[in-house]
């Protein structure tokens, strides 16, 4: 259990993740947090996160720093996907240990889960067939950094947890289209169509796809909450038990934009898996429920994105 004065180290302090991390320790009242961007330290670089260790000597630390993007992104450059991810990994991870770190909670992504494994996942589809192609490098990494924790459970007796939340929206996102995930880049796409006046938008895809969605607020929430009260090697997922179609997506985004043109479907473009819906009763059964509903939440994610691109 993290005390309000306990050092508390958050890799990625000040990325999506990471700073929705940060905000809901403080709203809660914790006093020493270390925001660890890539100004504090390059976590692909294994002596400069030593480095970092031991000078913060950190008791808890958040593992929210990683390399992220959509399918586009996912796709063209694998291999860097893969690299950079890795080196984070066991470098952090690697430095926890030295460093006698109290506990660590990794984040991972639901994408580890096999491309057509049943519906809704559960935790233990792992690694149970085969991935999705397109995001293939990033899986693996996130799926090796997993079972790292795992390990050093096993063979030193460290308390390293790891949770899988759904597709992540909010504060912080990227909405730059050549690397953004499909909700942030159909907010981008829509306020521009809306704004310049074009009766369409285009969607990669069939829009036939099924997705979940958790605002990032809510899965920090979860991150503290499964730092304080979850002390188990299996991973567990984060999410809200609820997807919806990539069409019906693009159709909110509008509704909430106020955006009166068609949506455009591209069936030459990937689709990605087909359907991913994260079995969280895991995490339901230990108390834990998301708060804030799709609409709301894209609301909210609008305004963060008209305050950081449009003033």
């Amino acid at each position: 259990m993290m005390h309000k004065d306990s050092v508390i180290a958050v890799l990625g302090g000040r990325g999506m993740v990471g700073g929705a991390i940060v905000r809901t320790l403080e709203k809660r009242g914790y006093t020493r947090i270390v925001k660890a961007d890539r100004q504090a330290a390059d976590l692909t670089r294994q002596q400069a996160v030593y480095d970092l260790f031991e000078k913060v000597r950190p008791e808890y630390v958040f593992l929210a720093a990683a390399k992220v993007g959509g399918i586009a992104a996912n796709d063209t450059y694998p291999a860097d996907f893969i690299r950079v991810n890795l080196q984070i990994e066991v470098n952090a991870i690697g430095a926890a240990h030295k460093y006698a770190v109290k506990k660590l909670l990794f984040l991972g992504s639901s994408c580890i889960y096999p491309r057509d494994c049943p519906q809704p996942i559960k935790e233990e589809y792992l690694l149970t067939g085969a991935l999705e192609k397109t995001n293939e490098a990033y899986a693996l990494a996130k799926i090796a950094g997993l079972k790292m924790c795992e390990y050093y459970n096993r063979q030193y007796g460290a308390n390293y947890i790891s949770c899988m939340p759904t597709n992540l929206y909010g504060p912080g996102d990227n909405y730059d289209l050549s690397a953004s995930h499909v909700l942030p880049a159909l907010i981008a796409k829509v306020h521009a169509a809306k704004e310049q006046g074009r009766p369409s938008v285009e969607v990669w895809g069939t829009g036939e796809a099924r997705r979940e969605f958790l605002y990032v607020d809510d899965l920090a929430e979860a991150c503290v909450f499964l730092m304080n009260n979850y002390d188990d090697s299996r991973t567990i997922n984060v999410g809200t038990g609820e997807d919806v179609t990539i069409t019906e997506l693009a159709e909110t985004v509008a509704k909430v934009l106020g955006y009166g043109g068609q949506i455009a479907y591209d069936p030459s473009k990937p689709d990605g898996t087909p359907r991913k819906l994260l079995d969280v009763s895991r995490i339901h059964a230990l108390g834990w429920r998301h708060k804030v509903a799709l609409e709301e939440g894209i609301a909210l994610a609008y305004a963060d994105y008209l305050q950081r691109f449009l003033k």
